[in-house]
């Protein structure tokens, strides 16, 4: 196999969306891609890096929503990953990667998964732009059954639009193909954490175990230069699932005309998403968002914001009590 650089990566940058033919995202292609040195598609999602992106989320070096693109979050995942293991850290997807990359995991990437009742019960909301609109909902579910299994398997929509071409998913019983990010035994896998380290630069939030061992990496949005994420130590003060969100005017966020505090019901599009983490300095957490494809790539209201899934991942790990440390 040859080795595919940063180049390469480059050129799925420039291309346009995830048209991609459906024979080249088809299941067998995606779990058997291999050949670093093969072209990248002209567009769309490319089979190699949805497989990469699976082999990391699974490895708890999440790259974020996967959709078989390149891009900041990729980079970040594939550089912690290097890091921890020893490797050389350019963010290349070379031989020596690759072969560590696979040691992780050897169930396929992509499997056949059959809709429930639960994921098309609903209810569904349509989620209004404006917050003072939201106050008004008795919750903020998710819009639809493709948003709701999209989270669910760390999808982009898109891309799993693309891997199930003419099917529909609000039909309980039909059978899907999705991105298998759970391997077996994961749910009894809870590692001990020693602590949290927020970095800054590099848009990620690191765990980290015993003597200082890398136990997962999510990429982050961290605060912004209106609303600056905190300095220094901190540690876990509680953990709430399903969150509601109270605005305060003070906060004076872009666009927010409200003078008075109002409250935003619970759900997974809750401005804070589906889990807050409180932390020991007031009004700073470290939450999910109902738009896990900007995570890393938009700034925050001054919190750490991870995907849904990332943010449920970590409460499983954290305690109160737990350090935090936030690195420029």
């Amino acid at each position: 196999m040859g080795v595919w650089v940063r180049v390469a990566f480059s050129v799925l940058c420039m291309t346009g969306g995830l048209a991609a033919a459906a024979q080249d995202l088809t299941i067998e292609a995606v779990n058997n891609a291999a050949d670093l040195s093969a072209k990248p598609p002209e567009k769309g999602a490319n089979p190699l890096l949805i497989k990469t992106q699976v082999l990391l989320d699974r490895a708890r070096f999440s790259p974020g929503v996967i959709d078989g693109r390149d891009g900041e979050n990729l980079q970040n995942a594939i550089k912690a990953f290097e890091k921890a293991g020893g490797l050389h850290v350019d963010g290349a997807l070379d031989d020596e990667l690759w072969a560590k990359l696979n040691e992780t995991s050897s169930d396929p990437v992509l499997v056949p998964y059959t809709i429930t009742d639960d994921d098309v019960k609903g209810p569904f909301t349509t989620i209004p732009d404006k917050m003072e609109a939201q106050a008004k909902l008795k919750r903020l579910s998710y819009s639809s059954p493709e948003e709701l299994l999209s989270e669910k398997f760390h999808m982009d929509i898109d891309l799993l639009k693309a891997l199930n071409p003419g099917r529909r998913f609000d039909e309980a019983g039909a059978s899907i193909v999705v991105a298998n990010v759970a391997p077996a035994g994961a749910a009894q896998d809870k590692p001990e954490i020693e602590r949290i380290e927020v970095v800054k630069s590099e848009k990620v939030l690191r765990v980290l175990g015993k003597d200082g061992v890398v136990l997962a990496v999510y990429p982050a949005s961290i605060g912004s230069e209106e609303k600056p994420a905190p300095t220094g130590s901190h540690t876990v003060r509680a953990v709430a699932p399903r969150p509601s969100y109270t605005y305060n005017p003070d906060y004076a966020f872009k666009g927010v005309k409200a003078k008075e505090k109002f409250e935003i019901k619970p759900g997974p599009n809750n401005p804070v998403g589906s889990t807050w983490i409180d932390l020991s300095i007031e009004s700073f957490g470290i939450h999910g968002t109902p738009e896990p494809e900007k995570v890393g790539k938009a700034y925050s209201n001054g919190c750490v914001r991870l995907t849904n899934w990332d943010v449920e991942e970590l409460a499983g790990m954290v305690k109160k009590g737990t350090p935090i440390a936030f690195l420029d």
